[in-house]
């Protein structure tokens, strides 16, 4: 597994467009690679999510199973004359076998939280966005015994809400998107929310398949990928 990073020049209006559509970032990322691993069973697949640091810091993170070439990205949406400003590609493999049950870690994932609902009854579910902060981190924390990991509860001395602060989690960056898909000539519409936080690891192995395999609908759209950074 490969984790990698790369910056998006966002002063240029191909970086513009890119973080414009997902449908067109998704065929970006897809073109990094000769052969993409197949979207069906339970292995390791392609995720990708941006990070909006500031308006001049925009990161696209990938995993990926194998090593992507990203030089068309640095034509594109990039610095191609800077030496330095290409991208980073790291062994993923190591970090993700040294993760240990009860190890604590800052956590980072943009999803797309839905849920089923039907309006009358007889009619078939129809899938949903959750549109509120407080639904939205009951999404992720619904997922997580089975994702390997627990968000780390805040104590009960240092809540400064009365509801709503009982996990060490903030959902924040909720972008309503839509954006044609031209292969199938319909427009698809989402809603993403990116959240941070603090989570313990409670099985090793569950959560690599998360930080492999993704978290949520719409991985093909930026939406998915959880990244783990050392605390503080």
């Amino acid at each position: 597994m490969f984790l990698t990073r790369f910056r998006i020049n966002t002063a240029r209006r191909e970086g513009r467009e890119l973080l414009g559509s997902p449908h067109r970032m998704h065929a970006a990322v897809a073109m990094s690679f000769p052969d993409l691993p197949s979207r069906d069973g339970d292995g390791p697949r392609v995720l990708w999510r941006v990070d909006r640091n500031s308006s001049a810091e925009v990161l696209l993170f990938l995993v990926s199973p194998g090593r992507p070439d990203l030089t068309h990205l640095v034509e594109q949406a990039g610095w191609p004359a800077s030496q330095t400003a290409g991208w980073q590609t790291y062994d993923y493999s190591p970090f993700l076998g040294r993760l240990t049950e009860g190890s604590t870690w800052a956590f980072r994932l943009t999803a797309n939280p839905v849920h089923a609902i039907r309006r009358k009854e007889g009619e078939p579910t129809k899938r949903t966005a959750h549109i509120t902060p407080r639904h939205q981190a009951a999404w992720l924390l619904a997922k997580q015994e089975s994702a390997g990991f627990a968000v780390v509860e805040t104590p009960a001395d240092k809540r400064v809400l009365q509801h709503g602060d009982e996990h060490q989690l903030v959902v924040r960056d909720q972008r309503a998107l839509r954006f044609a898909k031209a292969s199938e000539q319909r427009t698809v519409t989402l809603t993403t929310v990116t959240y941070d936080g603090l989570l313990r690891v409670t099985d090793p192995a569950a959560l690599r398949r998360t930080l492999t395999q993704g978290l949520g609908k719409a991985k093909a759209y930026g939406c998915g990928l959880m990244t783990l950074a050392p605390v503080g």
